[in-house]
C-alpha cells in the first residue's frame, strides 16, 4: 500500500508538474521550432547559391571547349541543336535554280576558247569585294589577257556583283562570278559525307568561320572536277602561268633548301588529278574546325608529306619565291616608302627579285587589309605594273 502510495504520489506529483510547466515549455518548443525553420532557410539560400556559384563556371567550360551553346545536360539533341546554332547564316548551303544551273555554267563559260581557266572563291558580301580584290582580278587579266577567271560566289552571282566586274566585261575580258553547287561538287568525293554531316549538325564546325574552311574545301573540288588555276583573292599576279602544271608552292623552307610548309593560296592541277584526290581525303578525315590552317595550309603540307615521292603521284613543288616571295611577317615593308638606309637596297632588291622569278605575291591579307598603299612604295609600283583599270590603287 505505500509503496503502490509513493508511486501514485510521484506519478501524480509529475502529472501535476507537467501540467504546471507545460506553458513554459510549449513556448521554448514553439521558439525552437521558428528558430530551426529559419535557420534551414538561411542554409537552404546559402546551398542554392553555392550551387549556382558552382555550377555555372563548369557549364561555361564545357561550353568553351565543344565551342558552342550548349543547353541542360548535353544530350545528343542539345548537342546538336548548338552545332546548328553556329552554323553561318549566308545562304552556301541554300539549293535553287542558280545552285541547278551551276554545272551548265561553269562548261558553257569555259567553252569560250580559255587561254587559261582561273578559279577563285568568295563566301562574303558582295560590298566587301573591294579595290584590293579588284587589283588582284585584274593582274589575272594583265598577264592573261584571253584567260578565263570564275568567282564561285553567290553574292557576287547577282546585279550588284554584275556592277562590280562591269568595268572588266565591258573591256571584253571573261570574267564571271557564279553561285556554286557545293553537293555537286562534293558528290562521289571523301567529304560527300562530311558535308552533309555539317548541314545537319552532326559534326561540329569550330570555332573558325565555316565560310573560311568551305572555301579551303571549294577550291579543292573545283580543281577536282574541272581542272584549272586556284588563285586567293588576295592575290597579285605578275607574270603568266601558262608554263605551270600540276603545281604547288611552298611557304617556307629550311637552310638545306628542303620545304617545310606548304600552302594552298595557289594551286595548279589537271581535273581528277590524285593528289587534290588526298587533299580531299584529308580533309574530310581530319577536319578540325578550332585550329587555324589545319584545313588549309597544314593540311596540303601532310598530305604531300607522305605521298611525296610515292609512285602515281605527278606534281611539281615550287620554291616560296614563286608564290609567296615575301614573308607575312615582312609584308608590310612593301606597302610604305622606304626611310631607313637599308630600306632601299632591300627595296631594289626585292623588286627585281619579283620581276625576275616570282609569278605573283601573296598580300597575306590577314597582315596587310587595313594598310595604305603608300605612294612611291614598293605594292605601288608592283600594282601600277600590273593593273588594267589601275583605279584607287593608293585607297587600300
Amino acid at each position: 500500500m505505500t509503496f503502490k502510495r509513493v508511486v501514485s504520489h510521484e506519478i501524480f506529483g509529475h502529472r501535476l508538474v507537467s501540467r504546471s510547466k507545460s506553458p513554459v515549455i510549449s513556448i521554448v518548443l514553439f521558439s525552437l521550432l521558428i528558430f530551426f525553420m529559419f535557420a534551414y532557410s538561411i542554409i537552404s539560400n546559402m546551398s542554392l547559391q553555392s550551387a549556382t556559384f558552382t555550377v555555372l563556371p563548369i557549364s561555361f567550360t564545357i561550353s568553351t571547349q565543344r565551342n558552342m551553346i550548349v543547353e541542360g545536360d548535353g544530350e545528343n539533341d542539345q548537342f546538336h541543336t548548338g552545332i546548328r546554332r553556329k552554323l553561318p547564316e549566308n545562304e552556301i548551303f541554300r539549293s535553287d535554280e542558280l545552285t541547278e544551273k551551276f554545272h551548265g555554267r561553269v562548261q558553257e563559260f569555259f567553252n569560250h576558247k580559255c587561254e587559261v581557266q582561273f578559279f577563285m572563291t568568295w563566301i562574303s558580301t558582295a560590298e566587301s569585294f573591294g579595290t584590293r580584290e579588284i587589283l588582284a582580278v585584274e593582274s589575272v587579266f594583265k598577264a592573261h589577257p584571253h584567260g578565263c577567271l570564275m568567282i564561285l560566289s553567290r553574292t557576287l552571282d547577282s546585279a550588284q556583283g554584275h556592277m562590280i566586274l562591269k568595268p572588266l566585261l565591258d573591256r571584253g575580258f571573261k570574267v564571271q562570278a557564279v553561285t556554286p553547287d557545293l553537293p555537286f561538287l562534293l558528290k562521289n568525293t571523301p567529304a560527300e559525307a562530311w558535308f552533309n554531316d555539317i548541314k545537319s549538325g552532326e559534326k561540329d564546325p569550330g570555332g573558325i568561320p565555316l565560310a573560311q574552311n568551305l572555301s579551303n574545301l571549294m577550291r579543292l573540288a573545283a580543281l577536282y572536277k574541272y581542272g584549272g588555276i586556284y588563285l586567293d583573292t588576295d592575290f597579285i599576279v605578275l607574270k603568266s602561268f601558262k608554263g605551270l602544271k600540276n603545281t604547288i608552292g611552298a611557304q617556307s623552307i629550311n637552310s638545306a633548301k628542303n620545304w617545310t610548309r606548304l600552302n594552298n593560296a595557289v594551286l595548279v592541277f589537271d581535273m581528277n588529278h590524285p593528289l587534290l584526290y588526298k587533299f580531299i581525303e584529308e580533309f574530310a578525315l581530319t577536319f578540325d574546325g578550332n585550329k587555324w590552317g589545319h584545313n588549309g595550309p597544314y593540311m596540303v603540307s601532310r598530305v604531300v608529306h607522305r605521298v611525296e615521292g610515292r609512285p602515281g603521284y605527278n606534281f611539281t613543288i615550287l620554291p616560296p619565291v614563286a608564290f609567296y616571295p615575301v614573308d607575312w611577317i615582312k609584308i608590310v615593308r612593301l606597302f610604305k616608302v622606304p626611310s631607313q638606309q637599308a630600306d632601299p637596297k632591300w627595296f631594289e632588291a626585292k623588286l627585281q627579285e619579283l620581276n625576275e622569278k616570282s609569278y605573283g605575291l601573296h598580300l597575306w591579307n590577314k597582315q596587310s587589309s587595313k594598310l595604305m598603299v603608300e605612294e612611291g612604295s614598293a605594292m605601288g609600283k608592283l600594282l601600277s605594273e600590273h593593273c588594267v583599270l589601275c583605279n584607287q590603287i593608293y585607297s587600300s
